[in-house]
């Protein structure tokens, strides 16, 4: 199983090579010579298979971030080729020939388009990573609770070098101004390790974030916080006012009545406890709420005790076209469904995975506004 998925993984980036190639080769058709020819079939796929050995051979730290990089270039090569054909569809089809539009003009005119709608793709991609949105979402459990709880949700961090100190505190700016009552981060906190946590001193920010919440910060461990470093990251997180439910039930006292949260670790853990030994610790009558990171389980959870849970880890894919596949192999890959008796909500994610970019997704963090009857 494991070389199949290298070997798709290989014909995948072959086949990037290609249509980045064909892209390439069509914005410089005005210019283009055989010898030019060449060094672009060169390049592309000189470029591509060093990147991969070196991906493979792991012998720099992340990197992975380099073929990442790579092959969002290639994705947005091809991407930019496909816009400006449309374009230049439409142009034909709307737009009358006259002797003012040469065919010179018109090549050279979508060239200068390529390149803009090239460019924009990274701006836009950049903006989406960095500048979170505030999804908001009220919901109404049948069990008892008087008094409206206000859940924040900020799922995948991802916290490392290339998200920090800004985007903790701009989280917590979030979570003051939509005076949440708790937080709540259900797995991928850190990125794979302590190192950028640590010598950023990103420990004095999560504490602050951690020390304002009226009834605190809550979270699970995901896949990416148990590549090794489970024991570091876990003390981190606990060091910093962060109370971890790892594989564990907490009662929790909201104005005078009980809410359990139930906390699991990601299915990375092969020795996790099963959702209903979980369950089987907590009083079902009243509300329950689920951290689990992966959604992978939830057409199962909709048959227990469960109020809310909340999830993230598939990013919503990303990079476009990848949230059409997530969304298609999860019974929710993204967003919110009610099934059932409950409430399922998974997140696209606060963070980003690799590179800092998002097309066709959106980083985000929920508010939930909880009432029972």
């Amino acid at each position: 199983m494991r070389y199949a998925f290298f070997v798709i993984i290989i014909a995948l980036l072959q086949a990037f090579s290609l249509g980045a190639v064909l892209s390439l080769q069509w914005w410089l058709q005005p210019w283009l010579t055989s010898s030019l020819n060449i060094a672009v079939w060169a390049l592309i796929f000189l470029m591509t298979n060093a990147l991969l050995l070196i991906t493979f051979s792991k012998r720099f730290d992340n990197s992975y971030r380099w073929m990442s990089a790579w092959l969002l270039v290639m994705h947005f090569m091809m991407l930019t080729a496909l816009v400006t054909s449309l374009c230049y569809a439409a142009y034909e089809l709307l737009i009358v020939s006259s002797a003012t539009h040469s065919s010179e003009t018109v090549r050279i005119g979508l060239r200068g388009l390529a390149l803009v709608v090239f460019i924009a793709l990274f701006v836009y991609s950049l903006y989406c990573a960095y500048a979170p949105v505030v999804r908001r979402l009220s919901i109404v459990i049948d069990k008892p609770l008087k008094s409206s709880l206000r859940i924040a949700m900020a799922s995948d961090l991802h916290l490392g070098k290339l998200f920090g100190n800004k985007a903790i505190d701009k989280l917590h700016q979030l979570i003051t101004a939509n005076k949440a009552d708790m937080l709540m981060m259900p797995g991928d906190i850190m990125d794979d390790n302590i190192k950028a946590y640590s010598a950023y001193n990103m420990s004095s920010r999560l504490k602050s974030l951690c020390s304002s919440l009226p009834y605190g910060v809550y979270a699970t461990l995901g896949n990416h916080d148990l590549y090794g470093h489970e024991q570091p990251i876990s003390n981190a997180l606990r060091s910093a006012g962060v109370h971890l439910l790892n594989d564990e039930v907490l009662s929790l006292e909201y104005e005078g009545e009980s809410i359990w949260l139930v906390g699991r670790f990601d299915n990375h853990k092969r020795q996790r406890v099963a959702t209903t030994e979980l369950l089987a610790q907590v009083d079902s009558t009243q509300p329950v709420i689920l951290l689990d990171h992966r959604p992978s389980d939830i057409v199962q959870h909709s048959k227990l005790p469960i109020d809310l849970q909340v999830s993230g880890h598939t990013h919503d894919g990303q990079i476009f076209p990848a949230n059409f596949i997530v969304r298609a192999i999860n019974r929710l890959g993204y967003g919110y469904e009610a099934i059932n008796q409950g409430h399922f909500v998974v997140s696209s994610g606060y963070g980003f995975w690799g590179i800092p970019f998002r097309l066709g997704s959106r980083a985000e963090i929920w508010i939930i506004d909880v009432t029972g009857k």
